[in-house]
Order: C-alpha cells, then structure tokens, then sequence
C-alpha cells in the first residue's frame, strides 16, 4: 500500500524539491487517459507524466517520433482532467522545440493553457539550452531528460545503455549541471550505469528521476502499461511488472465471448 503524506494535498515543483531534501524517494509513473490517471493520482504518486511514449503504448507506433503536439495535448487533457494531487508533466514532442527557441515556446504555452499541466519535459542538453532558457523564461517549469533519449534514437540507432564511456559520461554530468544552472526542476536520467546516476544525484541539488539508472536516482518512474503487464513484448531488465493485466484482461474478455456465443450473457436479471 502507498504511504504517501496525506497532508500534502497538491505536487508541486516545490514539493519535489522537498522530497529530496530530505532524502525522500519520488514516485512517478506514465498516464494517457482520464481513466488510468485517476486510479494513478489515487494511489499516491508523486509525478505523472505524460509521455510521448503515448505514441508507442496508446497508437502502437515503433518509436516516440510519430507523435505531435496537438495529440499530446489531447493526452495531457485528459489526464489533467483526473488528477487531484500529482505532478503533471507532458513530453514536448519532437520537433516541437529542437532548434527553435521561438517553437519551443509556443509549444510548451500551448500545453499549458490548453491543457491546464504543471510543467513540460525536453529531451536533451547543451544542444537543446536556448529552447529550455526560452521556455523557463516564460515561468513554465522545465524538467530536463539525459541518458538515453528515445526522441533521438535514428541518431543512436539503438536502445543500448548510454554514457557507458567516459567522454559521454562526462559531457551526461556537464549537460546534468546546465540544466540545473539554468533552472529546471529536475531531470530524468534514463538507462545510464548506475554508478553515474549515483554520481550525478550527488552532484545536482535538483531530483533525478531515473528509468533503468539504477537505484541511487533521487525518484524511479516506469511506463504504466509495462507496470501493469499490459505490454508483454517490452522486457528490458530495468523492468519490473507487478501485475499481469494482460492475461486478466484476456481471460475476462474471452469469458465474455464465450457467455455470448452460449447465450448466457445477458440473462434475465440484467435485461429490462
């Protein structure tokens, strides 16, 4: 069961920082949809983000580029709509903030006001600082993303761990240390060895939140439909299901077909 603070009635920015001040683990998970959002918010989490993995999990696309901005704003709508207590964050997606600061502001103002988030998430760093600076300066809380960034991965051409040498390790930490001077809230760092996660969370006064960064990141956040076994092909090591929906989920429908095809659905007591 959760044993999140029951007197912290809203996420902020803020409280984030709070949390890992006092070396408090940061919870967060991937929500869509208003219905999932809900069950998310209730149990406790810190961080919701909307992902732009939505192009993966929710339109079945091979990578996160397919998606844009108008259907992530459709996403983080409906989350929003849902959410009492947690953080909401919403991917800017590709091509919607790489090397036009000017773009990247319309968007990240885009999702806020049409979508009522908290904060905006973009992938990169040095290379990507004007857009973040553009969008900061206009009061909307950046969250950065370091490691592996799926938003590039035609440029890396695989999903291997990233930073695993010294030259890219050390640019990791530079660019973790940008983002912070520059005033993002927090950062991601997805599949990276823990050893430099460990060394980059205590390095920054802002939260890291790892994905497959091992344990030393100031929070965790996984994708909900890997979570919950929903997805079966997805089975990096970094994962860990706790549930199997898949295989309720089957059954339960394949229950359903079955009382259909023997007439036993519906019977007397569920007709008017």
């Amino acid at each position: 069961m959760s044993v999140h603070n029951p007197d912290i009635k809203r996420i902020t920015t803020h409280v984030i920082q709070e949390l890992k001040s006092k070396g408090e683990k940061i919870s967060a998970l991937t929500a869509y949809d208003y219905s999932l959002a809900r069950l998310v918010d209730a149990a406790g989490v810190e961080i919701i983000l909307v992902g732009d993995s939505a192009s993966n999990v929710m339109a079945g696309h091979e990578t996160t580029l397919p998606i844009t901005l108008d259907q992530m704003i459709y996403h983080a709508t409906s989350v929003v709509r849902a959410v009492k207590r947690a953080l909401v964050v919403v991917d800017l997606p590709f091509g919607s903030y790489q090397g036009n600061s000017s773009e990247a502001l319309r968007s990240a103002i885009r999702i806020m006001k049409e979508s009522g988030a908290h904060s905006v998430k973009m992938e990169g760093g040095l290379e990507v600082r004007e857009s973040i600076i553009r969008v900061l300066s206009a009061g909307v809380p950046v969250m950065g993303h370091l490691g592996l960034t799926p938003q590039s991965i035609y440029k890396f051409g695989t999903y291997a761990v990233r930073a695993k040498e010294e030259t890219e390790a050390q640019k990791l930490l530079e660019d973790a240390k940008m983002l912070e001077d520059i005033g993002c809230f927090a950062v991601v760092l997805e599949k990276i060895p823990a050893t430099l996660t460990k060394q980059v969370s205590e390095s920054l006064t802002i939260p890291t939140i790892g994905i497959g960064a091992g344990p030393d990141a100031d929070g965790q956040i996984l994708v909900l439909h890997d979570l919950l076994g929903i997805n079966k092909e997805f089975k990096p090591r970094f994962l860990r299901r706790y549930a199997d929906l898949h295989g309720v989920i089957t059954q339960a429908i394949g229950h359903y077909v079955d009382d259909v095809k023997d007439r036993e659905f519906p019977s007397k007591e569920e007709a008017y």
